[in-house]
């Protein structure tokens, strides 16, 4: 079965890359699960796009990343959650909200991979997540969560 992934697969590729695999795992975990779409000859337009926003994401090397980092380093990253009692969130924040976060912030890009929540955030105040930039550049990021 040939397949475009939409997500990087460990072991298989990255975004945009055309794979050849097994029918069944095709069909029952890449499909289901969104990490790839079926190859077709209209697809080859899905794969330009996928990489031109990969490429608009990517860290292109150990002084692009040290950039980043610095930039990264002068924001004040605030999020803001929905909380009850005594400031503990309904739910949690996601790597996702931290991406949206910086980028609401005047921040980069970031692709949300990037970002490790080490302990799950469930309380209003100032936490840290890791930052993965490059393998060479990893830091800690504060981010404030405020009640909304």
């Amino acid at each position: 079965m040939k397949l475009i992934l939409t997500a990087d697969v460990p072991g298989l590729g990255t975004p945009g890359d055309v794979v050849e695999v097994k029918d069944g795992y095709g069909r029952n975990y890449l499909l289901p699960r969104g990490h790839a779409v079926a190859w077709t000859k209209g697809g080859e337009k899905q794969v330009a796009q996928i990489k031109r926003a990969r490429g608009a994401r990517e860290i292109r090397g150990v002084e692009h990343a040290q950039e980043v980092k610095s930039a990264l380093g002068a924001l004040t990253v605030v999020i803001t959650q929905r909380a009850g009692d005594g400031g503990r969130l309904f739910g949690s924040v996601t790597t996702a909200d931290v991406v949206a976060a910086i980028s609401a912030a005047g921040g980069p890009a970031l692709d949300k991979g990037a970002i490790r929540v080490t302990t799950p955030i469930k309380t209003v105040g100032t936490h840290s997540v890791s930052v993965s930039l490059h393998p060479e550049v990893e830091f800690a990021l504060p981010v404030e969560v405020v009640a909304a």
